[in-house]
C-alpha cells in the first residue's frame, strides 16, 4: 500500500536534497572514502531511471556503501560525526529503496542490516533534530518494501514502533502524528508485523483510539456515556474539526485499525474488551461525512463481526447498529466496496436478530459490562419467567459479571450501578432460595455500600434491592 508522504515529510526531505554538501571536502577529511564518493554521485541529482539502473547493476555495491561489511564501515558508520552528511544520506536512502525495490532485499544478505540504523532512531529528544524522523522512514521503507520477516526485523520492528508511538502521543503536531500513522501503516504488511503491533497495543493501538473518540467528540468522556445515549457529540462531525483531528488523519487512523481488523480473529474480543471498539465505530458511522472515511468504518465492523460472531453481534445490536445501517442506506452512496460491505453487515445482523431473545438480549447486555435501561431491566414478566435460567447461566456467570459491574465507581454514569442494584433485587424476589449464590458474590454487601451513595437514583435502587433480602430473613424467621 503507497500513501504520498506527508506534506512535513516532503518539505524536510526536499530541503535537505536541495542543500550543497562539499563532498571533495569530506572525501579529503577522510569523513567518507573516494570509493563511497564516487557511488554517491552516481545516483545523485540524476533522473529516476539512470539511478535506478546504476543500483540494479551494482547492488552489492550499494549495500556497502549504506551499511557496510567485515572491515568495510559503511557511509552512515563512517560520516557519523557530519549532520548534514547523514541526513544528506538518509534521505537519498530513502529515495532509493522507493525508486529501487531490489535494494530492499539486497540489503538484507547482511544478518543485521538495522545495526547502524538503530542508534540514530534513538540519537535524540530533540524535535528539532530531523534524523530520527528521517531514519524511521528509511527503516519502515525498508521493511516494507522487503515484506521481510526475519528475526533481525523481528528485534527492530519494536524499536520503531515505539519511536512512532512517540510521535502519535505528540498532539500538538499534526504533522507528525499523520508522519506516525503512514507509517504504521506501511509496516502493518503481513501477519507478523500486525501480531507485533497489537503486542505493544498499549503504546500504538490506545493512541490511536484516543484520536478517534476525539475526532468523534467523546475524547473527554467515559464509553459509559455513549452506552446510555447521553454523550454529547460536536455538531458537524469530523468536519466541525474542533477536536482538532484533520480529516486526513482521521482516514489514516481508521485505515491503520482496518489493517488490524485482518486479525480480528485472534484480536477483535480484546479490542472491543480494551477498546469498546464496536461501540466507538458506531459513533464513528454515524458521524462519518465522507465515503472513504464511511468505507473503512464498515469493512472494519465486517472484519470483527464475522470473526467473532458469538461475543460481538450483541454488542453491536445493543449498540444499535442495526437501525443505524437502515440510516446510512438512505445516504447517497456510490462505492462499490462500502455498498457491498453495508449490504453484508446488514443481512449479518438480520439473520442474528432473527434467532435473538429477550433473554439473549439480556446476557449480551451483561457481558458487555455496560448496563442501560433496556426494556428487560423494568419488565415483570421478564423477571419470573427467566431469573432463575439467568442464575444458572454458564455455571452462575451473569451474576458473577454483574458483581464485577458494581465494583467500580461508574463516576460518569451511575445509572449502570442503579440498574444492576435493580437486576439483583429481581433475582432476589424471584428466587429467594438462592440469595446465598448471590452474598457469596459480595452482591449484598456492595448493595448495602451504595445506600450510601451520591446519586438518589442509586440509592434508592439499593434500598430496593435490600428489602428484598430483608423480607426473606424476617419470613424465615
Amino acid at each position: 500500500m503507497s500513501l504520498d508522504p506527508p506534506p512535513y515529510l516532503g518539505s524536510l526531505q526536499n530541503n535537505i536534497r536541495q542543500r550543497p554538501i562539499p563532498w571533495d571536502g569530506a572525501a579529503r577529511a577522510g569523513t567518507i572514502t573516494e570509493a563511497q564518493l564516487a557511488k554517491i554521485r552516481a545516483v545523485d541529482k540524476v533522473k529516476k531511471e539512470q539511478r535506478k539502473q546504476v543500483v540494479e547493476g551494482d547492488l552489492d555495491g550499494y549495500r556497502i556503501l549504506f551499511i557496510g561489511e567485515p572491515g568495510t564501515p559503511g557511509v552512515l558508520e563512517s560520516a557519523r560525526q557530519r549532520s548534514d552528511v547523514v541526513q544528506y544520506i538518509l534521505v537519498l536512502l530513502g529515495d532509493l529503496l522507493e525508486g529501487v525495490p531490489a535494494l530492499a532485499k539486497a540489503l538484507f544478505k547482511d544478518p543485521d542490516p538495522y545495526q547502524h540504523f538503530l542508534p540514530l532512531l534513538a540519537r535524540s529528544n530533540n524535535s528539532e533534530d530531523p534524523i530520527p524522523l528521517l531514519t524511521s522512514n528509511v527503516l519502515t521503507t525498508l521493511m516494507a518494501n522487503s515484506r521481510d520477516e526475519s528475526k533481525a526485523t523481528e528485534h527492530a520492528l519494536p524499536l520503531v514502533l515505539s519511536y512512532l508511538c512517540g510521535l502519535v502521543k505528540n498532539s500538538n503536531d499534526a504533522g507528525l502524528q499523520d508522519i506516525a500513522v503512514m507509517q504504521y501503516s506501511s509496516l502493518l504488511y503481513g501477519r507478523s508485523s500486525r501480531r507485533l503491533f497489537w503486542k505493544q497495543r498499549s503504546e500504538t493501538v490506545a493512541p490511536l483510539i484516543d484520536i478517534l473518540r476525539k475526532a468523534a467528540g467523546i475524547g473527554g468522556e467515559s464509553s459509559a456515556s455513549l452506552w446510555s445515549g447521553n454523550a454529547t457529540t460536536r455538531s458537524g462531525g469530523f468536519e466541525g474539526l474542533s477536536g482538532g483531528v484533520g480529516l486526513q488523519l482521521l482516514y489514516h487512523v481508521l485505515l491503520v485499525l482496518w489493517q488490524l481488523s485482518f486479525e480480528a480473529g485472534e484480536v477483535g474480543d480484546d479490542l472491543n474488551d480494551e477498546y469498546d471498539i464496536i461501540l466507538l465505530y458506531t459513533q464513528l458511522l454515524r458521524l462519518s461525512p465522507k465515503e472513504k472515511t464511511t468505507r473503512l468504518v464498515l469493512s472494519t465492523l465486517y472484519n470483527l463481526l464475522e470473526a467473532n460472531p458469538s461475543t460481538l453481534l450483541p454488542t453491536a445490536v445493543l449498540a444499535r447498529l442495526p437501525a443505524l445501517l437502515q440510516n446510512v442506506s438512505g445516504r447517497h452512496l456510490t462505492d462499490p466496496d462500502l455498498l457491498e460491505d453495508l449490504d453484508k453487515l446488514k443481512e449479518m445482523l438480520e439473520e442474528y436478530q432473527k434467532t435473538k431473545t429477550t433473554f439473549d438480549e439480556y446476557v449480551a447486555e451483561v457481558q458487555s459490562g455496560h448496563l442501560r435501561w433496556s426494556p428487560p431491566h423494568r419488565h415483570q414478566i421478564f423477571w419470573a419467567e427467566n431469573a432463575r435460567k439467568i442464575l444458572e447461566y454458564e455455571n452462575g456467570e451473569i451474576p458473577r459479571k454483574l458483581a464485577d459491574i458494581m465494583k467500580k465507581p461508574w463516576e460518569n454514569d451511575k445509572a449502570v450501578l442503579a440498574i444492576a442494584c435493580n437486576d439483583v433485587g429481581y433475582l432476589v424476589r424471584e428466587v429467594p432460595e438462592k440469595r446465598h449464590q448471590l452474598e457469596k458474590l459480595g452482591l449484598k454487601a456492595r448493595i448495602m455500600e451504595l445506600m450510601q451513595d451520591s446519586d438518589e437514583n442509586v440509592r434508592w435502587e439499593s434500598l430496593r434491592a435490600l428489602g428484598g433480602w430483608l423480607k426473606y430473613s424476617f419470613d424465615n424467621n
